[in-house]
């Protein structure tokens, strides 16, 4: 896709390409007289469901568990227990999370993997029959990883476009309602005019996809926290891939009512002297939202990053403090899970405890999504940063 979709694009629509804006040249008369078209978004017949479904996950007090990390990935977090990296082991780390009770009051959907998608208890129960009752929406990430952009700045664009009308189709099938895609921006990287371009346009073409298969598309270009910046650079990036997104997702007709968003805070590099508070995080990642994001949008799900449990939790509450817009709550992975791989370590009679620890941290997130959550009480170890640099999902 990346050497060829350009070709396609409206390149007036990008605010900067090597610093410097799109323009005509000056002196140069118009080449076409200017129309206004009218575009009508469609979402084909699902367009109800679609509303329902985002304004379902999008309720108060609930955000998304996120456990769609590729078979290797979730390999590693069972090698740091000492587990080997094998479909059952991963089966049995899974059906602790998704058979916890309670987790419905504080979680509203789960993003699968593909094989957790398709995969049962050891009773033979569907995990997402296991969701479902607890009215817990299954969702499943559909991207198919990242890969080397030619011709960028060392930077990487997500593939997965082909064959992904077919794959949701069967995915809606097997129960799924709502669906993933994260690509990533890289500030030490540039970012490059292209990387963005590429990021938003293949957002934009899943959100399409995804809304004519009756899954809700929830919108990642995750901009990484690698890098020494601070957090003035991070909203500049941030605003400038938020515009390009949503120009893109206009163009594609994509219905706003009918998607999510998973942005990353705003916060300085990972590397840079000087930590952020909640509060100023809070101010900078509302600011850059509440000047690129359409009210239309029914939720802000945010994703951690490398964040501790507690600082992803704290900068949630924060800004929350005052009403938004839109539904502002998390779609928390490492943030959520951390403390629970480490409580059951992979033994059978640790599985109640690793549960009870979930529901600790779906419920902090719960009150910090309502702005009344507090740190205090809270042990060490979810206050330990969880930032890997070069990191892949």
């Amino acid at each position: 896709m990346a050497s060829v979709s350009f070709a396609k694009l409206n390149a007036s629509s990008s605010q900067w390409i090597g610093q410097q804006p799109f323009s005509q040249r000056q002196g140069s008369p118009a080449r076409f007289p200017a129309r206004r078209v009218s575009v009508p978004i469609r979402a084909g017949s699902y367009s109800d469901e679609l509303v329902q479904t985002a304004k379902s996950i999008a309720s108060p007090g609930r955000g998304i568990l996120a456990i769609d990390e590729s078979n290797a990935t979730c390999g590693k977090r069972l090698a740091s227990i000492g587990l080997d990296n094998t479909e059952p082991n991963r089966q049995a780390y899974r059906q602790l999370l998704l058979t916890t009770p309670g987790l419905g009051e504080y979680i509203s959907g789960a993003i699968l993997f593909e094989e957790t998608l398709y995969q049962s208890t050891t009773d033979g129960k569907k995990f997402v029959d296991c969701l479902r009752e607890q009215k817990i929406v299954p969702g499943i990430k559909v991207d198919k990883g990242l890969v080397p952009l030619p011709g960028s700045n060392n930077e990487s664009w997500c593939q997965g476009l082909d064959g992904l009308a077919s794959r949701s189709a069967e995915y809606y099938k097997q129960g799924a309602r709502f669906a993933k895609w994260r690509t990533v921006v890289s500030i030490p990287c540039g970012p490059s005019a292209l990387a963005v371009k590429e990021a938003a346009w293949g957002l934009a073409r899943y959100a399409a996809i995804s809304q004519d298969s009756g899954l809700v598309p929830i919108v990642e270009p995750e901009i990484l926290l690698d890098g020494d910046h601070p957090i003035e650079r991070t909203l500049e990036v941030a605003e400038k891939v938020w515009s390009e997104v949503f120009f893109y997702l206009a163009q594609n007709n994509v219905m706003f009512e009918g998607i999510l968003l998973k942005p990353s805070m705003v916060t300085p590099g990972a590397e840079h002297k000087e930590k952020a508070s909640p509060e100023t995080i809070a101010k900078y990642t509302l600011t850059m939202l509440r000047r690129r994001v359409p009210p239309a949008v029914p939720g802000i799900m945010f994703l951690s990053g490398g964040q501790s449990e507690v600082e992803a939790t704290l900068n949630l509450n924060a800004m929350n403090q005052s009403p938004n817009p839109w539904h502002v709550s998390f779609s928390y992975a490492r943030a959520l899970q951390n403390t629970v791989l480490k409580t059951w370590q992979g033994l059978p009679e640790n599985a109640e405890a690793g549960q009870k620890a979930l529901l600790v941290r779906a419920k902090a997130n719960s009150l910090a999504q309502l702005g009344k959550y507090s740190a205090e009480g809270e042990n060490e170890e979810a206050k330990k940063g969880m930032f890997v640099k070069g990191y892949t999902y």
